[in-house]
């Protein structure tokens, strides 16, 4: 099957990566080290970000199920599709077949890159439901998007042969992907053989070690996510040396370890986990090492809507936290996020090309701007 491509074509190839390319450099297994990023001088810092600015394309390519690739340019949104009674945010809104499918075409509309659509919480504290009612709630609901939105689509064998269609996303040229938010490998398997091109796991192989041989046998994209405890037991007191460098070790033994199970590494992304077995000083220091997790050279994932980390810093209860998911979303973008899993995809979009306009914008030769893409 050829390749298709997504990509943000309101935003040319061009496009410049800005501070996530200032900060990674080297993308290779030789640059992947804890501890890499020493002090500099304002002089050094300086002059590495003048030298960023001239430094113009797309975030790191992430390969998906169905031959197709998913470009950051600068910046990915997936939208959240949560199939379940108790979600921490909108649990009991979406848990039919009729509403979930409803909430994603919506998503979609709004200018999704992916919908991530998922049957288990995975709140602290939350229990795990039974697979066969995971299944349930997930695998019809992948089906009949992947349907849908497969529906609004140009025929892949001619790419440019018409526009986006009416409800596509105005950064890609083919339907959202889709995306399953499990760790069981029959879940997995399930939605993948339904339509799914991504697989989102927020155990890392750790719930059930049989997803790497779906991974391998029929290679989607991949969102290695880091946890400390499951779900149910995560909150209960973590404790990290120092966070940066152990999430950071965690995704080289991660990608060594997919990659030796058959999984190519273009076809993973990474997750720190935000709110994932980490206190308020964890996330927050996991937000600041954003650009060394962005020096491996893959897509960085990153899951921060609406989280606890808020009502630590602010005192926000959950129904008011969208402004702040906002801010830091793009603030997230500039310091090296290329893929932001969010519930309201549409202001989502907006901090997002607000950052773009700001931080990876490159001026004419009169420095206005005008005509720059």
């Amino acid at each position: 099957m050829p390749e298709t491509m997504l990509q943000n074509h309101a935003i040319p190839r061009e496009a410049a990566p800005g501070f996530a390319v200032m900060a990674a450099g080297p993308s290779g297994p030789a640059a992947r080290r804890p501890g890499a990023f020493a002090p500099r001088s304002p002089e050094t810092a300086a002059a590495e970000t003048s030298a960023a600015a001239s430094r113009f394309g797309p975030g790191p390519v992430w390969r998906v199920g169905g031959g197709r690739i998913l470009l950051p340019a600068p910046f990915l949104v997936a939208g959240i599709v949560n199939v379940t009674p108790d979600s921490f945010f909108d649990g009991g809104r979406h848990d039919t077949l009729e509403t979930a499918v409803t909430h994603g075409m919506a998503l979609a509309a709004d200018g999704a890159d992916m919908v991530d659509v998922g049957g288990e919480s995975t709140r602290p504290g939350s229990d795990a439901v039974p697979a066969d009612v995971e299944m349930a709630r997930v695998v019809p609901v992948v089906r009949e998007l992947s349907r849908r939105l497969a529906d609004l689509g140009a025929d892949p064998a001619q790419p440019d042969a018409s526009p986006p269609g009416p409800g596509l996303s105005p950064q890609t040229a083919w339907p959202p992907a889709v995306s399953v938010d499990t760790t069981r490998a029959a879940c997995a398997e399930a939605c993948l053989a339904a339509g799914a091109a991504i697989v989102n796991d927020v155990s890392a192989l750790g719930a059930d070690p049989g997803l790497a041989d779906v991974l391998a046998q029929h290679r989607p994209g991949y969102v290695l996510m880091h946890s400390q405890g499951a779900p149910k037991t995560m909150q209960q007191a973590p404790v990290y040396d120092d966070v940066a460098d152990e999430v950071l070790a965690f995704f080289e033994r991660g990608l060594t370890r997919l990659v030796a199970a058959g999984l190519p590494e273009e076809h993973v992304a990474l997750d720190p986990g935000i709110g994932f077995g980490k206190l308020l000083s964890h996330n927050l220091a996991l937000l600041r090492a954003l650009p060394r997790f962005a020096a491996l050279g893959r897509p960085i994932y990153l899951g921060l809507s609406n989280k606890s980390l808020f009502q630590g810093l602010f005192g926000l209860p959950v129904t008011r936290r969208g402004p702040a998911t906002m801010v830091a979303t793009a603030l997230c973008a500039v310091r090296g996020a290329h893929v932001h899993r969010v519930h309201d995809v549409l202001a989502a979009r907006q901090a997002l090309g607000l950052a773009r306009e700001l931080f990876f914008h490159r001026a004419d030769g009169d420095g206005t701007g005008e005509g720059a893409w």
